[in-house]
C-alpha cells in the first residue's frame, strides 16, 4: 500500500494528500519514508490546500511523531494567510498539533488568538480544551483570549467531558493565568461527572488547582475518596503530583495520604528524583 501510495504521489490532490497522512496516524500505522516524501510533496501543492487540508495535515504529523519542520513552517505561513476560512475545529487542532510537535511558531500563535476571540461562541469543549492546553503547552502567552475562553467556557462546562475538564485547568495553571470564576465553577460540578475521571484527570486536575493557588476544600474532599477508590490506577506520576497537589494547597486528608503510601513504596524504584521530591 505504502509502495503504491509513493508511486503515485505526483498525482495525488491537496485532499489526497491530507486524507493519507490523517488515515496513516489515526490507525497508528508508522511510515516515515511517506511522511517524509510526502511532505516534500505538500509543500509544492500548499497554495490548493484549503483550512481542512492544512489542519489534518499538521495534526497527522504531530500523531505521527514524525518531524516535518520545513513543512510546518510553510503549512504556518499559509495558514496565516487563510487563517479567516478557519472553523474551531481546524483552529483547535492546528495550534494543538505544533504544540505536540514542540514547533514554534509565535506569529501564527498571535494571528490564531485574535481570530479565536471572535469566533469562541463556536467552540465546543473540544476545541477549547485544545486550543488552551497548546498555548500554554508552547508557553505562548494570550491573556485576552484565555479571558475570553473562561467566559465561554463557564456557559459550556456542562458539555465538557472529563478530559477536556482537567486539560483547561491544566492549561490555566501552566499558564499562569487567574480564572477564579471558571475555577470556582469547575469546583461544583457533581459528583458522578468526577467519577468519570481517569488517574489523569484527577491528578491534573488537583495539580492544577495547587498551582493556581486557587483554594476548593469541597473538592478536594470529594477527589480524595475518588482517588482512594481508583488508587490501583495511579502511578509514580500521577502519585507525586497528587500528594504535591493536597500539600501544597494545605488540604489535609490523612486518610488518602495513608492509602496512596501503599502504591508508593510499591513502584517506588519507578520513582525520578522529581517523583521523589514531590512525593
Amino acid at each position: 500500500m505504502k509502495d503504491q501510495v509513493l508511486s503515485n504521489l505526483h498525482m495525488f490532490n491537496c485532499q489526497s494528500i491530507a486524507n493519507t497522512v490523517w488515515a496513516y496516524a489515526t490507525v497508528g500505522h508508522p511510515a516515515p519514508a511517506l511522511f517524509a516524501t510526502v511532505s516534500s510533496s505538500a509543500i509544492k501543492k500548499l497554495d490548493t490546500f484549503i483550512a481542512q487540508n492544512l489542519a489534518n495535515t499538521v495534526w497527522a504529523y504531530a500523531t505521527a511523531g514524525h518531524s516535518a519542520p520545513k513543512l510546518f513552517d510553510e503549512i504556518s505561513k499559509m495558514s496565516i494567510k487563510k487563517l479567516d476560512t478557519f472553523n474551531s475545529q481546524a483552529i483547535g487542532n492546528t495550534v494543538w498539533a505544533f504544540a505536540t510537535a514542540g514547533h514554534s511558531v509565535p506569529e501564527l500563535f498571535d494571528a490564531i488568538s485574535k481570530i479565536s476571540i471572535k469566533q469562541l461562541d463556536t467552540f465546543n469543549s473540544q476545541a477549547i480544551g485544545n486550543t488552551v492546553w497548546a498555548y500554554a503547552t508552547a508557553s505562548h502567552p494570550a491573556p485576552e483570549l484565555f479571558d475570553a475562553v473562561a467566559h465561554v467556557a463557564i456557559k459550556k462546562l456542562h458539555t465538557f467531558k472529563s478530559q477536556e475538564i482537567a486539560n483547561t485547568l491544566w492549561a490555566y495553571a501552566k499558564a499562569g493565568h487567574l480564572a477564579w470564576g471558571l475555577f470556582n465553577a469547575i469546583s461544583k460540578i457533581p459528583i458522578y461527572q468526577l467519577d468519570r475521571f481517569t488517574s489523569q484527570n484527577i491528578s491534573n486536575t488537583v495539580w492544577a488547582y495547587a498551582r493556581a493557588g486557587h483554594p476548593a476544600s469541597a473538592l478536594f474532599d470529594v477527589v480524595a475518596q475518588l482517588i482512594i477508590k481508583k488508587i490501583d490506577t495511579f502511578d509514580c506520576q500521577k502519585i507525586a503530583n497528587t500528594v504535591w497537589a493536597y500539600a501544597t494547597a494545605g488540604h489535609l486528608s490523612p486518610e488518602l495520604f495513608k492509602e496512596i503510601s501503599v502504591p508508593a513504596i510499591k513502584q517506588i524504584d519507578t520513582f525520578n528524583s522529581q517523583n521523589i521530591a514531590n512525593t
